[in-house]
């Protein structure tokens, strides 16, 4: 692996919760509701160049010369939300670590959009599958409920049998997410 190659795998693992994130939101806007705090964020951090071109993607821009006044970082970040948007398979590897409390409402957008027949979040779930089987442990035994979660399983016992009190909490953090949005679409209809 070239030099080039170890740089562009850093930075798409560094930022794989933060394009997720953005193509979620592209395809099904408000389906991650944290989007726009992680801006702000990031512009106080002094991405502004970054936040400026990822809500000019979210504006519906997907032309590609909006990588030209970018740096390399920040145009390996866009240039894999722009391919993310039109083949889910090529997203970064979401971190096998990452904080329950940052995931559970990403699942449980992807898993309540599902449910409504959207096939991008369909083809998104499928490839976190396929990672949470690859990462193993309570991220594999979440991977073997997801479908069932599609379908409208909600038993917390069941669906956190075989896993650890971290594992436990993430998937009562998901259920709690996806009773918010169920309770929200009910009034809606």
């Amino acid at each position: 692996m070239s030099d080039s190659d170890n740089f562009e795998e850093e930075v798409l693992q560094a930022h794989a919760s933060l394009i997720h994130r953005v193509v979620l939101h592209c395809n099904d806007p408000g389906s991650a509701p944290d989007l726009d705090a992680i801006l702000r964020q990031a512009e106080d951090s002094d991405w502004k160049r970054l936040v400026a071109t990822i809500r000019t993607i979210i504006s519906g821009n997907r032309d590609e010369s909006i990588l030209q006044e970018l740096d390399e970082e920040e145009a390996t970040i866009i240039d894999s939300i722009l391919r993310g948007l039109e083949d889910p398979s090529t997203l970064p590897a979401l971190q096998p670590d990452f904080q329950s409390s940052l995931a559970a409402p990403g699942i449980a957008n992807l898993i309540h959009a599902s449910r409504d027949g959207n096939a991008h979040s369909l083809n998104i779930i499928a490839n976190l599958i396929r990672q949470m089987l690859n990462v193993g442990g309570d991220f594999e035994v979440m991977a073997g409920h997801i479908r069932p979660m599609i379908e409208g399983e909600r038993d917390l016992a069941s669906l956190t049998e075989n896993m650890t009190e971290k594992g436990q909490k993430m998937m009562a953090e998901i259920l709690a997410e996806l009773a918010r949005l169920e309770a929200e679409q009910a009034q809606t209809e």
